[in-house]
């Protein structure tokens, strides 16, 4: 595996970063947490520090993996609760057993620092003709000091294997954080999260509206600034192709071109799907840190942006 990914294993077709080990399509929650090397335990041990040959306690706390020792977090509080990989699975067992989701991805990042479970949402919606969008629920479980916990819907257009974001100008809650000064509460968070096809339904009819509305060039210059700025452009206006950022006039140059282009050719769907395929396809420096990026990091919070920003524009 690469630097990023620790152990991974995915069901079905191969994901969108290429990644991870090919397992049976129609495994357990715990079977796919043994499958992908995610059947270790995380527990807390006292601190210390050594002093003038004694050892002196910090009053903080050290998580380490116990399979191997490893230390995942070197300090933490004692009202820090860790949350355990096969919590994170067990989340699953109730919608696997009814039928509504299949087990599709899991894996360790960062070695172990981050865990995460996806799987796959029995429910999809077609933009237009064949441009299919399915529906994923991704949990991930850090073990790091000052991360939360979180569960969110995750989208993915099939044509391209952009993965989306559920962001729509916070008129729903598509995501769920939880720290860890308490106990991990599944009830709770399957309460907060709602039933998951009623956020599919207004992501399918916001997609939908924006495959419907045209983006005029100067309106999309002034989007692919605004997601992809440049650094000597903070404080002026940007009015032409020749004053954007590198990365934004990447964006910008696929917009005819990216996997599915034909299919909403002119569109704001067009151009929010330009920014989905750079940051996932094409920023970064391998696969599994586009992935890590896309998921938790600062491409997650570009295509937030993008999505809200293309709403904006296309209203």
């Amino acid at each position: 595996m690469s630097h990023e990914v620790e152990t991974m294993a995915y069901a079905g077709e191969v994901p969108w970063h290429g990644l991870g080990t090919k397992v049976a399509a129609d495994l357990t929650p715990r079977q796919m947490q043994q499958q992908a090397g995610l059947d270790w335990t995380v527990t807390k041990r006292k601190s210390f520090v050594t002093y003038d040959g004694e050892l002196i306690e910090t009053g903080m706390e050290t998580l380490l993996r116990e399979s191997d020792n490893s230390v995942l977090a070197p300090a933490v509080g004692s009202n820090w609760e860790p949350v355990q990989n096969s919590e994170a699975f067990d989340f699953f067992n109730e919608f696997c057993l009814a039928g509504d989701m299949e087990m599709h991805t899991a894996g360790s990042l960062k070695n172990g620092q981050i865990v995460w479970v996806l799987a796959k949402i029995k429910e999809s919606f077609d933009v237009l003709g064949e441009d299919r969008v399915d529906n994923y629920m991704l949990f991930s479980n850090p073990h790091q000091y000052g991360k939360s916990l979180n569960v969110r819907m995750t989208p993915t257009r099939v044509v391209c294997n952009n993965t989306l974001t559920m962001s729509l100008n916070g008129t729903t809650n598509n995501e769920v954080k939880l720290n860890h000064r308490r106990q991990f509460d599944p009830d709770m968070v399957k309460d907060q999260m709602g039933l998951a096809h009623e956020k599919f339904e207004l992501y399918r009819e916001a997609a939908q509206f924006m495959a419907s509305k045209k983006a005029s060039v100067s309106d999309l210059i002034t989007f692919y600034n605004e997601v992809f700025p440049a650094a000597n452009t903070k404080k002026r206006e940007v009015t032409d192709y020749a004053g954007l950022s590198t990365t934004a006039k990447a964006a910008f140059d696929v917009l005819e071109t990216q996997p599915g282009a034909e299919m909403a050719m002119g569109t704001w769907w067009n151009a929010l799907n330009s920014v989905t395929y750079i940051t996932d396809h094409k920023l970064g420096r391998s696969a599994d840190a586009r992935m890590t990026s896309a998921w938790f990091g600062a491409n997650q919070a570009k295509k937030l942006k993008a999505t809200n920003l293309a709403l904006e524009f296309a209203a």
